[in-house]
């Protein structure tokens, strides 16, 4: 040890001895205080174990199931008379990651979707879509419509985060529902409004981009920034706290150390670049300018996640952006630096689905601020988590009111398939008793086939 201090040029002509002469007189006290003071660090630790939030996985439990009645939905409406046999969807369900006769389990499970007949001619069972999910698909297509206004300015402004103020279309439409755009965006968006958008076609859908026409200066506002204006009219903040500061909300069980707490203050108060300004022309070299590109990287996300119709997006769709967003490439060990801005939930294709949420979008579960489209999409969660015994009422209502009608009429009777549920009970014993379906059954979710196409680049940066 000595050795190596008295090669150090500051030692050089220093003896041995008076080295460790100095060594010895000077209290061992000081060294210990010395390192225990530069083992704590205030600056936000690159790697953090992530809390979980059961606010926001259960949620993405309901979640789950949706995504799995949307499949199963789009399944029995591409079929002639939106109606499908129970045969031939047990053998086109398995298309959606079902086993032999889990389909029609899983329907069960559902009647306020989901409803069986006999059919009056084939006598076979069939399925097809309740009255009430139909109103639900009808009041969601209308809400999509109205607020095709905003998904323009939402498009104008995803496009803008941009480098270079375009953006490859095969990512735009992987993530169509998040940001509320319909399914033939390309044409009722994009080629009906070219005073805004410009469509690059190539030979392949995948190469094609959308390019903006004129920048705004006011679409170049962020979410953060009129957050900001709002709690400094409402709270009286001072500017100078937030001025370049965050909404942090830590979930429960999140341990806030001391030097932890320097380290966020800090934080909040470093400036950064706003994630629609050009920053190509800058000198980004310097340690300073790195702190804020990486403070520049959470206000881009944050705009991002803003901009969608929930506030929450899967991360392997934020990863499409990446670079033209120049975004961190290990964006899941990024954001779990913030979670006191972002929740990643885990909930959903056994862990391999990833679903970003903006913290403070959200207050117990629900939305603060809802939207039409978000209401209409929540009504079909309504219907899932309505209990199975109150559809049993209601289906008799009808089934009686429809024999008396049929009756009339001198039509065939239309029978529904309760007796084969309930093993062999006479069809008037189960009206009286009725139905009771188990909803306790948890299926997890698949992904999106045919929109996750993601390039090579892309699927690296999760893990």
């Amino acid at each position: 040890m000595f050795t190596f201090f008295a090669k150090l040029p500051i030692f050089s002509e220093l003896k041995i001895s008076t080295i460790k002469t100095l060594l010895h007189n000077t209290p061992t006290n000081t060294f210990k205080s010395t390192i225990r003071f530069m083992s704590q660090s205030t600056s936000i630790p690159k790697k953090q174990q992530r809390v979980r939030d059961h606010g926001f996985d259960n949620y993405m439990e309901v979640e789950k199931k949706m995504r799995k009645v949307l499949k199963f939905q789009e399944l029995i409406l591409s079929q002639p008379n939106s109606m499908i046999s129970s045969s031939r969807l047990d053998n086109l369900s398995r298309r959606l990651g079902f086993k032999q006769f889990e389909a029609g389990k899983f329907i069960l499970k559902f009647p306020h979707v989901f409803e069986i007949f006999e059919h009056p001619v084939q006598r076979i069972l069939y399925c097809r879509l309740t009255h009430k999910a139909h109103l639900q698909i009808d009041q969601e297509n209308q809400a999509l419509i109205a607020q095709i206004p905003d998904a323009v300015t939402r498009l104008r402004k995803l496009i803008l985060l941009s480098n270079n103020g375009r953006i490859r279309l095969e990512h735009v439409r992987i993530a169509r529902k998040e940001f509320g755009l319909p399914d033939d965006f390309e044409f009722s968006i994009i080629l009906k409004y070219p005073q805004f958008f410009r469509l690059f076609d190539a030979n392949e859908t995948r190469k094609k981009y959308i390019e903006i026409v004129e920048r705004h200066k006011d679409l170049t506002v962020c979410a953060i920034e009129r957050l900001r204006e709002k709690e400094y009219r409402e709270k009286g903040i001072d500017a100078e706290d937030i001025r370049f500061s965050f909404i942090v909300n830590f979930p429960p069980g999140f341990k806030i150390g001391k030097y932890y707490k320097i380290a966020v203050w800090k934080w909040q108060r470093l400036p950064y670049w706003s994630p629609y300004e050009d920053v190509s022309d800058y000198d980004l070299r310097s340690l300073e300018a790195q702190k804020r590109m990486e403070k520049r990287a959470v206000a881009m996300i944050h705009e991002l996640v803003s901009l969608t119709v929930e506030k929450k997006i899967t991360l392997e769709r934020i990863a499409h952006f990446r670079l033209a967003m120049n975004l961190p490439k290990k964006l899941k060990d990024f954001l779990l630096q913030h979670q006191g801005i972002f929740y990643i939930s885990t909930r959903g294709n056994h862990g391999k689905l990833h679903t970003v949420f903006l913290r403070e979008a959200y207050k117990k579960g629900e939305l603060i601020e809802p939207n039409g489209l978000y209401l209409a999409r929540r009504k079909l969660a309504d219907l899932i988590l309505l209990s199975p015994r109150k559809a049993s009422v209601d289906r008799d209502l009808v089934n009686y009111r429809s024999d008396r009608e049929y009756n009339d009429m001198g039509n065939v009777e239309r029978g529904y398939f309760d007796d084969n549920v309930r093993q062999g009970k006479d069809r008037e014993e189960d009206l009286e008793s009725g139905t009771d379906c188990d909803v306790e059954a948890d299926y997890t979710d698949e992904d999106d086939n045919g929109d996750e196409i993601a390039d090579v680049e892309d699927s690296r940066v999760i893990e």
